[in-house]
C-alpha cells in the first residue's frame, strides 16, 4: 500500500524553519501536488520522504511504516527529478534496467518490464540511443521510465517540467496523467507552476512559508479559495483585489470605487474592513450581472480565444478576460460587471476567506 502520511513535520537547519509542523495525509494511489512559491517548503518536503533530507522533528510514514530513518532505497520510492539525473554513457536501455541490474532482477523479467515501460512512454525507438541524442522531452520520458520499472509504492516527482519549453511541458504533463491513469500508484508532485497543480492533482497542497495555506481538489482551491495568497496564487490572470469597508451592504474602496453588495450572500458586518477578490474571467463587459462598475481602458491585449483588458478602476488597475469579440479602445470607459456568487470576500485583518 503507497499511503503517505506526515505528522507533525519539522525541518530546520539551525534557526531557519523550513517545514512547520506540517500535517498531511495521502492515500494509495492518490495525486498530489504540492505548489508554492520558491523557498515555501515544497522541495524540502518531498526530500524528507526521499530520504534525502533529514527530518528535523515529527514523523514520515510510506504504508503505515514509519520511514524517518530509513535509507532512501530501503522505502520503495522512486523520484523523477527535472536534470532528468541519466548516465550519459549508458543506452537508454540501460538506463532503463539499471536499477532491475541492482536489484539482481532476472535477465527476462528485466527486459519485459524495459519494453513495458517504454512501450506505455512511446520510447521503445530510442531504446539503443544515448541521453546526448535526445531531446529534453524524450530525456524526462526515460527518467519517468527508469522509475516505472522498480513498481514502487510511490512516484516522486520533483519539478520535472522546469526544463522544458511550453509545447514540451503540455505534451510530458499529458504523458504524467496517463501515467498515472494506468498505474495508479501514489504520487507526490513538486511544482511551483500552479496550471501544472490545476490539471494534474487529484488534490493541491498550497504551501507558503513552510506551512499549509489550504488542501482541495483542483475545483475546491479554485472556486473557494480559503485566502488572499490561496486566491492569488491559483488562477491564471491572477485575482483582482480591491480593499475596503461595509457600509449599508456596500464596499466603499479606498481606491474611490463604491461596490453595491447588496446581491451578495453573506455581507460582512457593517464597518467591517475586507478585501474583495474578482476573477479576471468572471468579470463580463456590460452591465446586469449583478455587481456593476465602470472603468477606464489602459490597456488592451488581444489572446484570440479572449482578450485581457487592464482597467482603471478609481485608483486601482485591474484585470478582465473579455469575449474576443469584444474590442475596447485604450483611454475609453467601458461598463463592467460580475455576478454577486463569482465575488470572493476576504477579512482585511486575517486575509482569511469569510465565506
Amino acid at each position: 500500500m503507497g499511503a503517505v502520511s506526515f505528522r507533525k513535520l519539522n525541518k530546520s537547519y539551525g534557526s531557519l524553519r523550513i517545514v512547520k509542523d506540517l500535517d498531511l495525509e495521502i492515500a494509495d494511489g492518490e495525486f498530489v501536488v504540492l505548489v508554492g512559491p520558491s523557498g515555501c517548503g515544497k522541495s524540502t518536503t518531498l526530500r524528507m520522504l526521499a530520504g534525502l533530507e533529514s527530518v528535523t522533528s515529527g514523523e514520515v510514514r510510506i504504508g503505515g511504516t514509519v520511514v524517518n530513518d530509513l535509507q532512501p532505497r530501503q522505502r520503495d520510492i522512486a523520484m523523477v527529478f527535472q536534470d532528468y539525473a541519466l548516465y550519459p554513457h549508458m543506452t537508454v536501455r540501460e538506463n532503463l534496467g539499471f536499477s532491475l541490474k541492482v536489484r539482481g532482477v532476472p535477465r527476462a523479467e528485466a527486459e519485459r518490464l524495459i519494453e513495458e515501460a517504454a512501450a506505455m512512454l512511446g520510447i521503445g525507438h530510442l531504446l539503443e540511443r544515448r541521453p546526448g541524442q535526445l531531446s529534453g522531452g524524450q530525456r524526462q520520458r526515460v527518467a519517468m521510465g527508469r522509475a516505472i520499472v522498480r513498481r514502487p509504492q510511490v512516484f516522486l516527482f520533483d519539478e520535472p517540467l522546469s526544463n522544458l519549453d511550453a509545447q514540451l511541458r503540455g505534451q510530458v504533463r499529458t504523458e504524467i496523467k496517463k501515467l498515472h491513469q494506468a498505474l495508479r500508484t501514489t504520487i507526490l508532485y513538486v511544482t511551483h507552476d500552479q496550471v501544472e497543480a490545476m490539471t494534474l492533482a487529484d488534490r493541491i497542497v498550497i504551501l507558503r512559508g513552510g506551512v499549509i495555506e489550504q488542501v482541495g481538489t483542483p475545483d475546491q482551491v479554485y472556486n473557494s479559495p480559503a485566502s488572499v495568497f490561496v486566491g492569488g496564487f491559483i488562477g491564471a490572470p491572477a485575482m483582482n483585489f480591491l480593499r475596503g469597508r461595509i457600509e449599508a451592504g456596500q464596499a466603499r474602496c479606498a481606491d474611490g470605487v463604491t461596490l453595491d453588495l447588496r446581491q451578495v450572500a453573506g455581507v460582512p458586518a457593517e464597518g467591517q474592513e475586507v478585501i474583495i477578490g474578482l476573477r479576471p474571467e468572471h468579470i463580463r463587459a456590460g452591465h446586469g450581472a449583478g455587481v456593476d462598475f465602470a472603468a477606464t481602458v489602459q490597456v488592451v491585449e488581444p489572446l484570440g480565444a479572449d482578450t485581457l483588458a487592464h482597467v482603471g478602476i478609481g485608483d486601482a488597475v485591474l484585470t478582465a478576460r473579455l469575449d474576443p469579440k469584444t474590442h475596447p479602445q485604450t483611454g475609453s470607459r467601458i461598463a463592467l460587471s460580475i455576478a454577486p456568487g463569482d465575488l470572493h470576500l476576504f477579512d482585511a485583518r486575517t486575509e482569511q476567506a469569510l465565506r
